[in-house]
């Protein structure tokens, strides 16, 4: 896809088209209906582009009323009218089927980690796009180009234009590390971008297992201010000799320009492989590859249409509270997989979907005994998941501990900032 530019902190600006709002009652009442505090203040800062886009098809009229870059985030704000409630959607829904750049289906960056909001209000509904900026690079005077498939299931091709231009945005290099070798990763902290309302934290990340996940919590600066972070968009990603290295780019609550440290938070998400057996035995043990615990399977049990398998875990905190318990039976539901081993080879280990018809995952889950982690599992083999030909000598049991482990969380660690010395972000 074409890189983009971007407006940080200005907005989308095209003189012809749009106009940069000069503290707008209405649109920043509408970063309000919203609770978009951001929104509010780019609006008082007069770094918002109304838009007065407007398209009619099948009946329906989307209007796209305005937008902001700041950061790492890029809002739309728009409203569509009451004939939409003629789709598919129960009243008061309204869901779109929409791609950017001219992407198609969810083969789209700008889909990761969108999010939509919606409020009805008279003649229709109000609503507002959030999206990450989803590339590495930035490029001056673009657009950014939507199209709108369809709204509740109506069809149409509603296409916008939106006019993107580039402002500077500060950045604070720092380029410190942080090393944990027992857990066998490392963190660095690269650099902030500052914008109006918000700035962004790059940070690269160094592990020996190519799944494990590395998230910071939180940080706090010298005077106790502490600092959020949203979800983080990828940069780039290399396996090189000393592990896998991925950069991102996350969102974060504005740095103070008087802050002279920062703490940070991060935690760690372990990825264990999953493990398997072939269910041509009524006992057995599955072991986690890297955290010390088991799955003792006690006995497997065909009953007409039902497979009820009993078992228990070994290994688990003896301090799992009532919640975490509550919680890890609630995921036995759906971690617990049946595969036809015919078919065990197709499921893609970036795209893990169980085979139609070949597989089950959902089962009824009994508590035995919380103490010892005793638990069963009844699987309908005449349900809507099923396996054609059912046999237990050619049934295989998957299972991923990783996904009953919480994420640990690492020593906390302080960079020292750098003294002001700012370049501008080209």
């Amino acid at each position: 896809a074409a890189l983009l530019g971007i407006t940080i902190a200005s907005g989308f600006v095209n003189p012809t088209m749009n106009k940069v709002l000069a503290n707008t009652p209405l649109i920043g009442g509408i970063f309000q209906e919203f609770n978009d505090s951001m929104g509010v203040e780019l609006a008082n800062q007069d770094a918002v582009t109304e838009l007065n886009q407007s398209l009619t098809k099948n009946g329906v009229t989307v209007k796209l009323t305005s937008a902001y870059f700041d950061g790492n985030v890029v809002s739309i704000t728009g409203f569509v009218d009451e004939d939409v409630e003629k789709g598919h959607n129960e009243k008061g829904e309204v869901s779109f089927d929409m791609n950017f750049e001219h992407n198609k289906g969810d083969n789209d960056p700008w889909l990761n980690g969108k999010s939509t909001d919606i409020r009805k209000v008279k003649g229709g509904y109000n609503f507002q796009w959030k999206m990450e900026y989803p590339y590495k690079s930035f490029k001056e005077n673009s657009t950014l180009p939507i199209t709108i498939h369809n709204i509740n299931g109506i069809k149409g091709e509603w296409n916008f234009d939106i006019p993107i231009q580039q402002e500077k945005n500060s950045t604070l290099v720092i380029d410190q590390e942080q090393g944990y070798p027992d857990d066998e990763v490392k963190i660095r902290i690269k650099e902030i971008l500052t914008a109006r309302a918000s700035s962004s934290l790059i940070y690269e990340t160094v592990e020996k297992y190519k799944d494990d996940e590395i998230y910071i919590l939180k940080a706090i600066d010298n005077k106790g201010k502490v600092y959020r972070f949203g979800n983080g968009t990828s940069l780039e990603e290399a396996a090189l000799e000393d592990g896998y290295h991925s950069t991102a780019r996350t969102k974060m609550t504005k740095l103070n320009s008087n802050t002279t440290s920062l703490t940070f938070y991060p935690q760690l998400s372990v990825a264990d492989p999953k493990v398997q057996q072939l269910l041509d035995k009524k006992s057995f043990t599955l072991k986690s590859k890297r955290l010390n615990l088991g799955l003792q399977v006690n006995d497997i049990t065909k009953k007409g249409s039902e497979l009820v398998i009993d078992y228990q875990f070994t290994g688990l905190s003896k301090e799992l509270s009532k919640h975490q318990l509550d919680l890890f039976e609630n995921n036995l539901k759906y971690e617990l997989l049946l595969v036809d081993k015919e078919y065990i080879g197709e499921i893609d280990p970036e795209n893990p979907v169980p085979p139609k018809n070949h597989s089950i995952r959902m089962n009824k889950v009994k508590t035995i005994d919380k103490k010892t982690a005793h638990f069963q599992s009844t699987f309908d083999l005449n349900g809507e998941e099923k396996i054609m030909n059912f046999k237990l000598e050619n049934t295989i049991l998957q299972f991923d501990f990783s996904s009953f482990i919480p994420a640990k969380e690492l020593q906390p660690f302080t960079v020292v900032l750098p003294v002001r010395n700012v370049k501008q972000l080209k």
